[in-house]
């Protein structure tokens, strides 16, 4: 796809919604779960970030993500214990 027509897409969107107004429960729904992706990718991040040094690396992928940012701690927690006693 054009990057033009994706655009132009966007901005019609967020006009309609802008002029129509958001279902508010959809759109909580959406935003939470947004925001708990990004805590996810941020806690898989600083992981790497400080488990280079004592050689743990967990991939940055969709499954990985959900899982810290949805469960936090415990879910990477979770995924060390994986990363270490499964995987080798």
């Amino acid at each position: 796809m054009d990057s033009t027509i994706v655009i132009t897409g966007m901005v019609v969107l967020i006009a309609l919604l802008l002029i129509l107004g958001a279902p508010l429960k959809p759109m909580r729904f959406v935003a939470q779960g947004t925001i708990k992706l990004v805590i996810g990718v941020l806690f898989l991040f600083f992981f790497n970030t400080f488990g280079a040094s004592i050689g743990l690396h967990l991939p940055i992928n969709v499954y990985t993500t959900l899982i810290a940012g949805f469960l936090g701690i415990p879910g990477l927690a979770s995924l060390t214990a994986l990363q270490i006693f499964v995987l080798g």
